[in-house]
C-alpha cells in the first residue's frame, strides 16, 4: 500500500518563499505521476502542480506559474515544491497525491493516493 507523508508547511510572510517535501512509500515511486493539490477554507480542492515519473511533464496551474517549481528524486522516492513570492492566497492545506495510471492532472478523482496535508499560511 502507497503512503505518502508531507513535511514542510508553516506560518510565512507574504513574498516569502517555504519548499514543501513529500515522501513515497510502499511501491517503485518510479512509475508514479505526483502532484500537488491545496484546499482552502470553503473551497474545494485544487490541483497545483505536477511531475511526471520521468519529471518530462510538470504542469502547473495558472495561479502559481513562474513562482513555483515542483522536482522529485526518485532515488529518494520524494517529491518537492519550492514556493516563492507567496501570496495569502495560497494559505490552504496542501496534500501531495500519487497516481499509477494517470488520465488527468488537474482532476483529483485520478489522484490513488494522499498524503495527510500539511498547512501552509501566508499572512499579509
Amino acid at each position: 500500500q502507497v503512503q505518502l507523508v508531507e513535511s514542510g508547511g508553516g506560518l510565512v510572510q507574504a513574498g516569502d518563499s517555504l519548499g514543501l517535501s513529500c515522501v513515497h512509500s510502499g511501491d517503485t515511486f518510479s512509475l508514479y505521476a505526483m502532484a500537488w493539490f491545496r484546499q482552502a477554507p470553503g473551497k474545494e480542492r485544487e490541483f497545483v502542480a505536477g511531475i511526471s515519473p520521468s519529471s518530462f511533464q510538470t504542469p502547473y496551474a495558472d495561479s502559481v506559474r513562474g513562482r513555483f517549481i515542483v522536482s522529485r528524486d526518485n532515488a529518494k522516492s520524494t517529491v518537492h515544491l519550492h514556493m516563492t513570492s507567496l501570496k495569502p492566497e495560497d494559505t490552504a492545506v496542501y496534500y501531495c497525491a500519487a497516481a499509477g495510471a494517470l488520465t488527468s492532472w488537474t482532476t483529483s478523482s485520478a489522484f490513488h493516493y494522499w498524503g495527510q496535508g500539511t498547512q501552509v499560511t501566508v499572512s499579509s
